[in-house]
């Protein structure tokens, strides 16, 4: 009898030291749950980035919204804004740098500029992203443009992470799309 006991009571230790060692590892996968997808869409932090379809001075045909491989960077600009000129070696550069885990879009708002002119300044700075053409201006609209530029960063599940009016220095910029794509 005594013998039965002292091996329950060993089951019972075995069983306790066991739920104690994955107690931990349970709590830290209630910790690691996901947000859950937002299911509003728009143009503010949180939401589902509004969806469009532009082509590009390439040719082809570029969409934004919804989940993709890689995370988004949207630069709404005009060939005559000072600010868009001093953010293009920038945009060039980092664009270069993240390729493999971020897509940048040039969008220029063609409603305030001339097709023209901005073929003149992708020449000028040298831009080697895809630069879209938001002729009627809908996808400027869609995340409410009051500025050039306007930055959105979306990440790759198609959610609006910041919209960003005017320019930040690259190295800000920088530390923005290195938080993005940790994601």
């Amino acid at each position: 009898m005594k013998r039965n006991i002292y091996i329950l009571l060993g089951v019972v230790l075995l069983v306790g030291i066991a739920l104690a060692q994955n107690a931990d590892n349970g709590i830290a996968a209630v910790f690691k749950q996901e947000e859950p997808m937002p299911t509003k869409t728009g143009p503010k932090a949180g939401l589902l980035a509004p969806a469009f379809s532009l082509q590009a001075m390439d040719g082809k045909t570029y969409a934004v919204g919804g989940a993709k491989e890689k995370a988004i960077f949207v630069s709404f600009w005009a060939s005559w804004c000072e600010p868009c000129k001093q953010e293009a070696p920038a945009l060039n550069t980092l664009a270069a740098k993240y390729k493999d885990k971020l897509d940048l879009y040039g969008v220029n708002v063609t409603t305030y500029d001339k097709i023209r002119d901005a073929k003149a300044f992708v020449d000028e700075y040298k831009l080697t992203f895809p630069i879209l053409l938001d002729e009627d201006g809908t996808a400027y609209a869609k995340y409410n443009g009051l500025a050039f530029p306007t930055n959105v960063l979306i990440d790759s599940r198609g959610v609006v992470q910041e919209i960003i009016l005017g320019i930040l220095p690259e190295k800000e910029l920088e530390r923005k799309i290195k938080e993005l794509i940790a994601d």
